[in-house]
């Protein structure tokens, strides 16, 4: 009797070759086509403790404690009314506490992002608090106005200051504004550090123009500016009743700075390319042409405008090394002094005065701070790690402008490498 042919097993063809057999062995054996799954969701929990534990290591939840403090300045954001100081500061202070008290347990990554999250809640809600000011709430005409000029903006078309008020007198308005930023026309801004006197119309902050979109009233109200509105008349040029103040000289001085290097930067270049360097240089951008201003945009060039990661990185960078090698042409010098960590102080130095040359703007201030952390551990001896820094500079902008996390500047990214 002839022996019966043995059906052949069918097999899974792929490109390349048999991918295996089908039904699997080792389900046939066991009597199951696929893990039940009760198994499925073990392993996948197990696997996320895996992840959770190796992201609570030691040195790897630093990264964390920014995300976590963020989160809590959104909740603040989001909030649909103001909360209570008093009590957010309290529970951040007991949940930083509790937090302390768990750090040898196992519930101290947990404890931690807590902590942070209520952390920075209290801190947004406190930056608000400080910073309560008037801010109008319906329009004012032929307002007189008297005050220093804190900031001026030369614009495409018009330029705008911001005016720090010491006399306001306006018809059916018995409040007072700290600030109002006003447009005049091109080339009739007065100098900052002046006192002046005029007219003006006054406008509230500008609300979003659809619900979810940029809000400019909110921006407004964390510089100080309660008000906006334009000039009506001359400006008048007066002398100053009291002394303005540390701050506005600091400002003269600096404003003053910028207008000598725009002035030799003009008498080379011309049209947009003055305007570029200068932006560069200074971070005033109002001059660049609308047509160049767009073209860099939607060819992705819009942010090498916008002083950040990148062009602090080349200033500290070229202080750096330039120092160093000068430093190196002494050889008695080079041999029994740290000229790496002088280099670092003086690219630190640079960097500190480009930053304040520059406005100080979000996206400037965490890269200065980047570079900052790197340039002091070289000074120190110490190792620094490009996520530790990025997450070190995002925490002390977060912590000194809590506002900043809504902002767009926030949302770039450069890193230093000196």
């Amino acid at each position: 009797m002839a022996e019966r042919e043995t059906p052949p097993r069918r097999t899974q063809r792929i490109a390349g070759g048999i991918a295996g057999t089908w039904p699997p062995r080792g389900a046939a054996q066991s009597g199951a086509l696929a893990p039940s799954p009760s198994s499925a969701w073990t392993t996948l929990l197990e696997r996320l403790r895996a992840w959770v534990r190796a992201e609570a290591g030691a040195g790897r939840l630093l990264p964390w404690v920014p995300v976590a403090f963020g989160s809590g300045i959104a909740l603040y954001f989001t909030a649909s009314h103001e909360p209570v100081l008093s009590v957010s500061l309290v529970t951040a202070i007991s949940l930083c506490a509790v937090a302390l008290l768990l750090r040898r347990g196992r519930f101290f990554a947990a404890a931690v992002m807590i902590a942070a999250i209520a952390a920075g809640f209290a801190t947004a809600t406190f930056r608000t608090a400080h910073l309560a000011h008037t801010v109008l709430a319906r329009p004012l005409y032929s307002v007189s106005l008297s005050g220093f000029v804190e900031t001026r903006d030369i614009r495409e078309r018009t330029d705008r200051f911001v005016l720090r008020v010491t006399q306001l007198d306006a018809p059916r308005f018995s409040g007072k504004l700290d600030r109002v930023r006003l447009s005049v026309k091109k080339g009739t801004a007065p100098d900052v550090g002046s006192f002046v006197e005029l007219k003006a119309r006054l406008l509230p902050p500008l609300a979003p123009s659809r619900p979810g979109s940029y809000d400019f009233s909110r921006d407004m109200f964390f510089q100080g500016i309660g008000a906006s509105g334009f000039v009506m008349g001359a400006i008048k040029i007066a002398e100053p009743p009291e002394s303005g103040g540390l701050r506005l000289r600091y400002a003269t001085f600096m404003q003053g700075l910028r207008d000598a290097i725009d002035a030799r930067i003009r008498s080379r270049l011309d049209g947009d390319e003055r305007a570029i360097a200068t932006a560069l240089l200074t971070g005033r951008r109002d001059a660049i042409s609308t047509p160049v201003n767009d073209a860099m945009f939607i060819s992705g060039l819009g942010h090498v405008l916008s002083i950040s990661g990148y062009h602090m990185a080349v200033v500290a960078g070229v202080v750096f090394f330039a120092f160093r090698a000068l430093l190196a042409l002494i050889p008695g010098l080079s041999v029994s002094t740290p000229i790496k960590k002088w280099s670092a102080a003086a690219a630190l130095a640079a960097a500190a005065f480009y930053l304040l040359l520059s406005g100080a703007e979000v996206a400037t201030q965490r890269s200065f701070f980047m570079t900052a952390v790197v340039l002091i551990a070289v000074m120190v001896d110490r190792r620094a790690i490009t996520f530790r820094t990025l997450a070190v500079a995002a925490m002390i902008v977060l912590v000194m402008a809590p506002e900043a996390l809504v902002h767009p500047s926030f949302q770039s990214i450069g890193v230093p490498a000196v």
